[in-house]
């Protein structure tokens, strides 16, 4: 069969995780195997597959060959693996790109849960139903493998070790990712977990990992990780060097979009817990613990950016208009900061507005400070600098108290009555009509 990439489907809130109803679902798990070239280790890789799933898994199960434009007896391969075993299915792309293939098997698969794992086998098999079972139960949203977990046991050189442990180390540098191991080809996915993620993931190649992996982390959503068993194949194909390239820039890609604000990750937040009560309790706002940390974090640095403004405006001015000048920058600062960490706005939509109302708030905090200024000058002498900057720290958390109601209650009030994350930006597509439209 040959395919074409997909259309994005549509995106909306994630609901409660729950339990796969295991008895209505005839097919469970569908394992993809993306191919390029492999024509030698194809078959026995996925009769051993098929030899330890029907062993050990309890469920239904489908294997799908996703051949990526290959130009040996790969698509051979795979269409006599297609007629001879009942639960194998073979796909052909006429486009190169690991991510590719993922990506369309992904999306025109209606099975539940959906894995994938290199044609070599380096991972031990039996790491399979512990890597599915926390998405079967509900527990995850995803799961990897990881080769650099405690309790993995590794065989490979000391290049690719190397490489590997840099590469992450890059990763929770640059994107903050706290997930161990992005690209040990040993993963598995929640089926309306990549509905919605998929459309946001642009990688076509080896990098289409770590961007899911990422996007996924930055939604909140959660990672399982299992500890595996890994042999490296010295026969790999891989160019490292290429590949290394190509990742960096991705890296660099993804870190924009996220610093900019350009993928609507909100929308595949998950419900807190999946304890009706958790969802019913009335009078208690929702992420105020996390709002207030973030809060108290970001106005610690801008009191700071503000005492430190203020001492350089002073070198050259009166008190009042340093204290102004110093205020008004911390201020738009300030707002910027909670917007995007405390508060979880993203995007440019209603920047300005947020701006304009984070200054009416600037405003009460001028008149808290510049009066406590006032009325340490009314005291009569000349206050020590000392003195007045004890002063507008007494000010300042005079009126953190005031600034968070109002941001909350005002600026940046409860994400589900924003209207900018109320409408899905994609086309809702059905499954079925996707998988139409690629035959």
């Amino acid at each position: 069969m040959t395919t074409t990439q997909p259309p994005g489907t549509a995106l909306g809130s994630l609901p409660p995780r729950e339990h796969l109803r295991l008895g209505q679902i005839a097919t469970v798990l569908d394992v993809v195997i993306p191919v390029y070239n492999e024509e030698r280790d194809l078959e026995p890789c996925v009769r051993r597959l098929r030899g330890h799933l029907a062993r050990t898994f309890p469920y239904g199960f489908r294997i799908t060959i996703a051949d990526n434009a290959s130009t040996d007896r790969t698509p051979e391969v795979a269409a006599r693996l297609d007629d001879a075993l009942e639960e194998v299915t073979a796909v052909r792309l006429e486009q190169k790109g690991r991510g590719r293939a993922l990506r369309t098997v992904w999306s025109l698969s209606e099975a539940p849960v959906l894995a994938y794992m290199d044609v070599d086998l380096s991972t031990d098999l039996n790491a399979l139903l512990p890597l599915v079972a926390p998405l079967i139960s509900g527990h995850s949203d995803l799961a990897i493998g990881s080769r650099l977990s405690r309790g993995a046991r590794v065989v490979r050189g000391p290049k690719r070790e190397f490489i590997s442990r840099m590469y992450n180390l890059i990763l929770r540098g640059s994107l903050a990712a706290r997930f161990s191991d992005a690209q040990c080809g040993f993963k598995a996915i929640r089926g309306e977990v990549a509905e919605r993620l998929l459309p946001m993931v642009e990688d076509t190649g080896w990098f289409f990992d770590t961007e899911l992996l990422v996007l996924a982390e930055r939604a909140g959503l959660r990672i399982h990780e299992v500890p595996v068993d890994w042999v490296d194949d010295p026969h790999s194909t891989v160019q490292l060097v290429r590949t290394a390239t190509d990742d960096l820039k991705g890296v660099w890609r993804v870190g924009r979009a996220l610093a900019t604000g350009a993928l609507p990750l909100d929308r595949l937040a998950r419900p807190f817990g999946d304890d009706p009560r958790d969802r019913e309790l009335s009078g208690v706002p929702g992420g105020l613990a996390r709002q207030l940390v973030g809060f108290c974090a970001v106005g610690g640095l801008s009191t700071l950016l503000h005492l430190a403004l203020y001492s350089l405006f002073r070198l050259g001015t009166g008190a009042q208009l340093a204290n102004a000048a110093a205020l008004l920058l911390s201020a738009v600062a300030n707002t910027a900061a909670n917007r995007r960490l405390t508060f979880g706005v993203r995007g440019r939509d209603r920047a300005v507005r947020h701006q304009a109302q984070g200054l009416v708030v600037f405003a009460i905090g001028l008149v808290l400070t510049s009066g406590s200024l006032a009325a340490l000058d009314a005291a009569g002498g000349t206050p020590s600098h000392g003195t007045e900057l004890a002063v507008l720290v007494s000010a300042n958390l005079a009126a953190t108290v005031l600034r968070f109601l109002l941001f909350r209650a005002w600026v940046f009030p409860d994400r589900a009555g924003r209207d900018d994350l109320a409408t899905p930006p994609y086309p809702s597509h059905d499954r079925n009509d996707l998988a139409r439209s690629t035959r």
